[in-house]
């Protein structure tokens, strides 16, 4: 208890509000904190004494910390932190470490402290920001320790949603007592005055205090310590290298080359570099231990402060600390030692490439660009211009173009690629640059560059089956239908699974696209067939799966379709592959939209970045929600998502996001533009409806679309096709009794909003003939589908223009939709809530529900938020209150 009392003289303020946040934990309530100062303030021992607070409670404590040489390897201090292995992929990875974490909640409340955090990787940060967000729902206490500098974006944002806790330079009342109790009396006038050039910095003060005791320049006489010599060391640093002066050689050499490992490092991995046993090392570490040099550490031992480790490191040469750093990369891959820690040593290392690094990079490449695509740029930009990369250039730079491709280097991947394609034709380099091309709205190019593959003389046939999908995939990109479906076809003839899987799926999303599931759905089947148990084709199974989701939606089977969806949705978020979790949270959202589900359909469109989306899974989903908030009055937060779904990609008509755009321009007046953005109804079937309500409100011919909507109505009975001829046939006819059979044919279909649109128009028809019964009839029935669905903007067009008919709304309309309370929770948040109340953790949640980490956390946000309460712990009480009361 001493050292802990003298390490934080002067800090009985911040340390009382961490014993706070601790004592919230017990009532379930987390809490997220960033501790802030210049180095050697305090931060870590503060934090320390609440960690050890909060152990002595039993609550569980992780510790990490942000390190220099590990900054290019993503996740590092919370791999280390929570004691998760990497998995394949960063983002797989960080999932992990979600999961983890709620896991860890579920059993009890945990506090998880990342140190330094200014050295913290892009990846702990976004990670501990999230973690961030979920502190009202956990019994987390989340801390981040950093320092003023240096200034990073990522930080600066993160400062700005959290609550802070900056230590300021000890007060001299406090400098007074941390000196005398290390001294072990009161400091004379001398003392005093030399303790003040330390600027109130503790570190400094024991560094100081502590050199001045090894000197004998301190003498204790009667409770006064006094000072009796000078030498005292100008600076931190120089104080601190006295402490390692005191130290004899052979321990200086341990700890310069475990000053090379980092901060943190294992024995072991110290014992390899030096080219000795582990035993024998051990009296060196226990006198550098005993000096207050190392301490026990996450990972082994550590050095006491980042500044000791900064000092011995610093000894050595630049140049000759570049050489050592490739020859402790050697020691360590030659043990066998992960790909992680091999790479921290070559980061740091010089920049020449041995053959061995060459080699070992060919070998492992694939994981490293899976883990560490940052760390792998830099390494594989070196490697690629070295003299000996010889025959090896040309896979190099595949790995190359692969990582910037995942950094989201589009343009940087592409010229990678290019540059890689002169050294031979390469299928993965032709994949890596289809999907730049593809992200960047350009896919035509691609087909310029497979045509030139494909005629080259040397192309094995399964090479030119894998380059012909991926032309085919283009062609599809650039609206070429009958190109895609051929070269497709043409991809079947050679016998190459992961080919033959993926020109079905060309074929599968080609009859999608011309309105034929019924054809699709076998489609599906066989290429899930072909592709299941080929590793390769792991991707495309999810993306099988997804379009055979929106396929069974397209046939109205709508609860298998968002079961199925769900399901996938799930899987993507398992396995960490952000491109199908958002393709499959998209297909979702549309799903549910048709549905009516509206409020579930909302919760996963902001779940993931745009960037991290394909763009027209991007525009779709800002469509989506743009739509609701439009149907509801919301027309702030439409224009968010339109501003945010922007223009181009020219080529395909994304239907939810087409309907924003003609709704919004309709409610502002702008009736004719609003007919005339949705001209695409040859190619989006969605469009048909409204497109045809326009152009008779404009007094336009929409015979054509009439006679497409026929047509489409007259393949297999699909009842939200036969729903949609109805409609449109009635409304060119002026037929109310038509539109009352549409908005039955729609109530089968399951697709509410659209029966709402075929009740309204038909009681306006029964208005105008002057058949008030009916009318009033219909109006009802609409504004109430209107109330479920919360579509305001509707209910209240359609009661305004029944008003100019002298027609009223109807005694037994419902009430508005609750927005406070139990009653405001939808049937997703109350199931989630059930299992809140069971005791479940997000991630059992989840996985009850097939719902991603990600929306389980969103709805729990909504219901705290609706029930107006702070924790889970909250839901839980008012829950069994809620069940005690009813039962």
């Amino acid at each position: 208890m001493r050292a802990v009392t003298v390490r934080l003289a002067g800090r009985e303020r911040e340390l009382d509000r961490l014993l706070g946040l601790v004592d919230d934990l017990s009532q379930g309530r987390g809490a997220a904190l960033l501790v802030e100062g210049e180095p050697g303030i305090g931060k870590t021992a503060l934090v320390r004494a609440a960690c050890d607070a909060a152990a002595a409670r039993g609550f569980r404590v992780c510790r990490g910390a942000g390190d220099e040489l590990g900054r290019p390897l993503p996740l590092l201090p919370l791999l280390d932190a929570l004691a998760v292995a990497r998995s394949e992929s960063a983002a797989v990875t960080a999932e992990r470490l979600l999961a983890r974490v709620d896991d860890l909640c579920a059993i009890g409340p945990v506090v998880l402290v990342l140190d330094d955090l200014q050295w913290a990787d892009e990846a702990s940060v976004a990670v501990w920001r999230r973690l961030a967000g979920l502190v009202p729902q956990l019994p987390l206490l989340l801390v981040g320790v950093l320092r003023p500098l240096p200034r990073r974006d990522d930080l600066a944002v993160l400062r700005k949603g959290v609550a802070r806790l900056p230590l300021a330079r000890l007060a001299p009342s406090a400098v007074a007592e941390l000196v005398g109790r290390l001294a072990g009396g009161t400091p004379d006038d001398g003392l005093a005055r030399l303790a003040e050039d330390a600027g109130g910095n503790p570190l400094y003060l024991v560094e100081l205090v502590e050199a001045l005791l090894r000197g004998s320049a301190v003498v204790v006489d009667a409770g006064v310590a006094r000072l009796v010599a000078a030498g005292v060391p100008p600076s931190l640093s120089a104080a601190i290298a006295d402490r390692i002066g005191f130290l004899g050689a052979d321990v200086r050499r341990v700890l310069v080359a475990a000053a090379l490992l980092g901060v943190d490092f294992p024995v072991a991995d110290l014992a390899a570099v030096l080219g000795v046993r582990v035993v024998e090392l051990l009296p060196a570490l226990q006198e550098a231990t005993v000096a207050g040099v190392l301490v026990d550490g996450t990972a082994g031992l550590s050095f006491r402060h980042p500044l000791v480790r900064t000092a011995l490191y610093d000894e050595v040469p630049e140049a000759a600390r570049g050489a050592w750093h490739v020859e402790a990369a050697r020691a360590l891959a030659d043990t066998g030692a992960g790909v992680d820690r091999v790479t921290r040593q070559l980061l740091a290392a010089d920049d020449r490439v041995p053959d061995w690094v060459t080699d070992w990079l060919v070998q492992h490449g694939s994981v490293l660009v899976a883990h560490a695509p940052e760390a792998a740029v830099d390494l594989f930009g070196r490697v690629v211009v070295a003299p000996n990369a010889g025959a090896r250039r040309g896979v190099l730079l595949a790995h190359l173009a692969e990582a910037r491709f995942r950094l989201g280097d589009h343009h940087g991947a592409e010229a990678v690629a290019l540059a890689g394609l002169e050294h031979g034709t390469l299928v993965d380099l032709h994949w890596t640059l289809a999907q730049c091309r593809s992200m960047t709205g350009r896919s035509a190019e691609t087909l310029v560059e497979v045509q030139r593959a494909l005629a080259a003389p040397d192309v094995t046939a399964v090479d030119r089956a894998r380059l012909l999908v991926l032309a085919a995939r283009a062609h599809w990109d650039v609206g070429g239908l009958d190109d895609a479906e051929r070269l497709a076809q043409a991809a079947l003839v050679g016998g190459d699974r992961w080919a033959t899987s993926w020109a079905l799926h060309v074929r599968t999303i080609v009859a999608m696209a011309r309105g034929r599931m019924a054809e699709a759905l076998p489609l599906f089947d066989r290429a899930l067939a072909v592709a299941m148990g080929e590793p390769a084709t792991s991707d495309l199974r999810l993306l099988l799966q997804i379009n055979q989701a929106v396929t069974l939606g397209e046939l109205d089977r709508g609860a298998e379709a968002i079961s199925s969806a769900q399901v996938v949705r799930h899987a993507a978020d398992q396995v960490g592959n952000l491109v199908r979790l958002a393709q499959a949270q998209s297909a979702l959202g549309q799903l549910l939209l048709d549905a009516g589900r509206w409020d579930e359909a909302l919760v996963d469109v902001d779940l993931l970045a745009d960037d991290l989306k394909h763009p027209m899974v991007s525009r779709c989903d800002h469509g989506v929600a743009a739509l609701i908030h439009l149907h509801r009055g919301d027309a702030a937060g439409a224009r968010r998502h339109l501003d945010a779904a922007g223009t181009g990609l020219e080529g395909h008509v994304i239907g939810p996001l087409a309907l924003a755009v003609s709704l919004s321009s309709e409610q502002a007046g702008r009736v004719r533009e609003a007919w005339s953005v949705l001209t695409g109804w040859d190619c989006a079937e969605d469009l048909l409806p409204d497109f045809v309500r326009l152009a008779v409100e404009l007094g336009e011919d929409a015979s054509a679309a009439v006679a497409h909507a026929e047509a489409l109505a007259a393949e297999p009975a699909v009842p939200h096709r036969r729903a949609s001829a109805a409609y449109c046939r009635a409304l060119v006819a002026a037929d109310p009794v038509g539109l009352l059979h549409a908005a039955e044919e729609y109530r089968v279909a399951g697709r509410p909003l659209y029966r709402a649109k075929a009740l309204a128009a038909a009681a306006e028809l029964f208005a105008s003939a002057g058949d008030r019964t009916s009318a009033r009839a219909a109006l009802s029935h609409a504004v109430d589908v209107h109330a479920e669905l919360g579509a305001d903007w509707d209910s209240t067009r359609l009661l305004a223009r029944l008003r100019e008919h002298g027609i009223r709304r109807g005694p037994h309309a419902k009430h508005r939709r609750a927005t406070h309370g139990w009653e405001s929770l939808t049937p997703m948040e109350l199931k989630v809530t059930e299992l809140v109340v069971a005791g479940l953790s997000n991630r059992q949640i989840g996985e009850r529900l097939f719902l991603s980490g990600r929306t389980v956390a969103t709805h729990v946000s909504h219901v705290l938020a609706k029930l107006g309460v702070r924790s889970r712990t909250d839901i839980a009480r008012e829950g069994i209150r809620r069940l005690g009361a009813s039962g």
